[in-house]
């Protein structure tokens, strides 16, 4: 007796649903290791688009120069990077000028945190001490533009002046001037009295939902070095002409290693990067994240693929008379192998659809809980988790199949 793939999969679904608590255990560790996946993917997902969205807001044609790698605190930097000595602000005009794939460079100082100080920014009725500080040269924002939400860049002349005048980041901004109206009005700076000549328009992108720009306090590099003269940290942008951004990098890296007199055969004392560069870094980073999930998911998938096992040599045990009631009648081995096999392909598949919707509800009250944080489910993460889930039914129900396709019909009939 033949039976139609219609009804194996009304008597699969029928067996799971008779035995609902089994079944739901069963599955557990299916749905755990499918939310997992899922749940970590959807994050980095979005994560990773909005430091791609970041990096790209500076630029594609943009090289930076920097005497260590990662953040611009020094914070995790490597030992052997911290032995290396400041940038020279002068080896930006350097570059300039013996460098010809480049058509400008600009200056950043990077203003360290003062240990035992906090840094703020006050005006009357409000303060904030969520912020940074950095100098800039005033042609940065023509190698790597900005949109202004309110008022206007620092002139050439201002920043020759070293004048006291500063532009906002956004959410700085909003913080001291709820009214939006900071544009020309005073500011205390730890400390110091600036006027506030712009406020940057909200940046895209950011590390986990947060751009820091927004939090920036920018202001000419000759008054940030006047106010500062301490701080070292500088860094060099360098802009590249269209399309020779590739033989520009190396250029730059050659003059550079030249002007710091780096030995040959040494590494370089310094580090250079770009857009691509940094996004590419991060993926491998997320990558890593994502294939620690994957393992630690992996567990929770062994486990319910184990249980998916035992259930299904239960349910081979339980019904060896229905099995050999149905070959007597005509039923082939492949018509019992098809079966169970769909049987435990239900279960799990159940499992991985009930992973998958955990997943996009977790995905989603991440969302609301942190705005900031952008989250997107991707679709190939839900395809892949019901897939996974699918063929684990399939690699952990061949045996209990394979068993109950081999039963003897006449043992099987006299089974009690």
């Amino acid at each position: 007796m033949k039976i139609s793939l219609n009804q194996t999969i009304d008597m699969a679904m029928g067996a799971v649903w008779s035995h609902k608590l089994r079944s739901g255990l069963t599955v557990l560790g299916i749905v755990i290791g499918i939310t997992t996946v899922v749940t970590v993917a959807s994050l980095l997902t979005g994560v990773k688009g909005a430091i791609v969205e970041f990096f790209q807001e500076f630029g594609p044609d943009s090289i930076f120069v920097a005497r260590l790698s990662g953040d611009p605190s020094g914070a995790n930097a490597p030992p052997k990077e911290l032995k290396r000595r400041p940038l020279d602000p002068a080896g930006a005009e350097y570059l300039k000028s013996v460098v010809r794939s480049i058509s400008d460079v600009g200056v950043a100082l990077f203003i360290d945190q003062v240990p035992g100080r906090v840094l703020t920014a006050k005006v009357p009725g409000f303060e904030s001490d969520n912020l940074f500080l950095e100098g800039f040269t005033a042609n940065t924002y023509d190698i790597t533009p900005r949109e202004l939400d309110q008022g206007r860049l620092f002139t050439e002349q201002e920043a020759r002046r070293g004048e006291r005048v500063c532009m906002l980041g956004y959410s700085l901004a909003e913080a001291l001037f709820p009214a939006h109206d900071g544009v020309g009005r005073q500011v205390m700076i730890d400390g110091a009295e600036y006027t506030v000549l712009g406020v940057f328009a909200l940046a895209k992108g950011g590390f986990f939902g947060e751009n820091g720009l927004d939090r920036q306090v920018s202001m000419p590099l000759v008054t940030a070095r006047m106010r500062y003269p301490g701080s070292k940290n500088f860094f060099i942008t360098a802009k590249a002409r269209p399309g020779m951004r590739d033989d520009a990098f190396e250029e730059v890296r050659a003059a550079m290693r030249r002007f710091r007199h780096v030995p040959q055969g040494q590494p370089d004392d310094f580090s250079l990067s770009t857009p691509d560069s940094i996004i590419e870094n991060f993926n491998k980073i997320t990558g890593m994240i994502l294939m620690i999930s994957i393992a630690i998911s992996a567990v929770g998938l062994l486990v319910g693929g184990i249980g998916v096992m035992n259930i299904m040599l239960v349910s081979v045990t339980e019904r060896t008379r229905e099995i050999g009631i149905r070959k007597a009648v005509g039923a082939r081995r492949v018509d019992i192998v098809t079966q169970f096999l769909v049987e435990a392909m239900t279960l799990t598949g159940i499992g991985g659809v009930f992973g998958i919707i955990v997943a996009i509800l977790a995905t989603f009250l991440v969302s609301a809980l942190v705005p900031s944080l952008k989250t997107q489910v991707p679709a190939w993460a839900v395809i892949t988790g019901f897939v996974v889930s699918v063929s684990i039914g399939v690699f952990f129900g061949v045996w209990p199949a394979v068993k109950a396709a081999r039963l003897d019909p006449v043992e099987a009939l006299r089974y009690e």
